[in-house]
C-alpha cells in the first residue's frame, strides 16, 4: 500500500457560462521537490524575462485579462500592456507544465443551468462526485493520495464531501490540505489548469486567446484524456 498521488485541485466557471470546473495538477510523492522544483526554476525564468518577482501571485483570471500589474517593469504602465505580458506570461508557465515528466494535470466538468445558491450546491456537487471516483480509482489500485485546496478552508462544502466517503473503503487521506495560493505555487499552476480548461470548453470571442490552451499544452499531460464531464 502507497501514497501514490498528490493533487492540487482549484475551481473555475461561473453561472453566466453555466460551467462548473475542477481543474488539478499532481505528482508522485517521491517526485514532488523535483515538481516544484520545474516551477521554481520557471519562476526565476519569469523574473529574467519579464521582471515578474517570484513571490508575485499569478491568479490566472486576474493577470491573463490584464486585471493585475505582475511586473515591476518600468515600462508596464497600461492594462494593454498589462494584458499582453499576462498572455506571455501564461504561455511560458503552460510549456513548463507540458514539458515537466513530474507533473501531469486533470480536470472534470458539468454544464448546469443552475443560478444562484443552487449553483454552489451543483459545484459542490461535482466535487463530491470527484471525489468518489478518485476514490474508488485508489481504492481498486489499493494505494491513496492526498488532496491539496485553494482557500482557507472556511467553506464547509470540501470538508463535507471528504468525511462523507465510508471510512472503511476511504483512500483519500483525511481532509483537503487547504493552501494559500498567494504563497502555493503549485496551487498558482493548478488554478491556471482549471483557467485554461475552462476557456477550452467556454469558446466565446472574449476568450479566443486561450480556446487551444488545452489542447496544445495540457493535453499530453492530461491523466484522464480529457476534462471529464460528471
Amino acid at each position: 500500500m502507497t501514497i501514490s498521488r498528490m493533487l492540487y485541485i482549484d475551481d473555475s466557471g461561473s453561472v453566466e457560462s453555466g460551467l462548473v470546473v475542477y481543474g488539478w495538477i499532481e505528482c508522485r510523492p517521491d517526485r514532488w521537490r523535483h515538481a516544484l522544483r520545474a516551477i521554481l526554476e520557471m519562476r526565476k525564468a519569469l523574473y529574467r524575462d519579464h521582471m515578474v518577482p517570484p513571490s508575485e501571485e499569478l491568479h490566472a483570471t486576474k493577470f491573463v485579462n490584464g486585471r493585475s500589474r505582475i511586473s515591476t517593469r518600468d515600462d508596464q504602465d497600461d492594462r494593454t500592456e498589462w494584458k499582453t505580458l499576462g498572455r506571455a506570461v501564461a504561455l511560458d508557465c503552460l510549456e513548463v507544465l507540458a514539458k515537466c515528466d513530474d507533473i501531469r494535470i486533470g480536470a472534470v466538468y458539468r454544464r448546469t443551468d443552475a443560478t444562484g445558491s443552487d449553483y454552489y450546491l451543483e459545484r459542490g456537487d461535482v466535487y463530491r462526485q470527484l471525489l468518489e471516483d478518485l476514490n474508488d480509482h485508489h481504492r481498486v489500485e489499493d494505494s491513496y493520495a492526498l488532496i491539496g485546496m485553494d482557500g482557507d478552508g472556511s467553506d464547509p462544502t470540501y470538508y463535507n464531501a471528504h468525511r462523507a466517503l465510508p471510512l472503511d473503503t476511504r483512500h483519500l487521506i483525511e481532509d483537503p490540505v487547504f493552501h494559500d495560493s498567494r504563497k502555493s505555487q503549485l496551487m498558482q499552476m493548478a488554478d491556471l489548469v482549471a483557467y485554461a480548461v475552462f476557456c477550452h470548453l467556454n469558446r466565446h470571442a472574449g476568450n479566443q486567446f486561450a480556446w487551444e490552451w488545452y489542447n496544445d499544452y495540457l493535453a499530453p499531460r492530461d491523466c484522464q484524456g480529457g476534462p471529464q464531464a460528471l
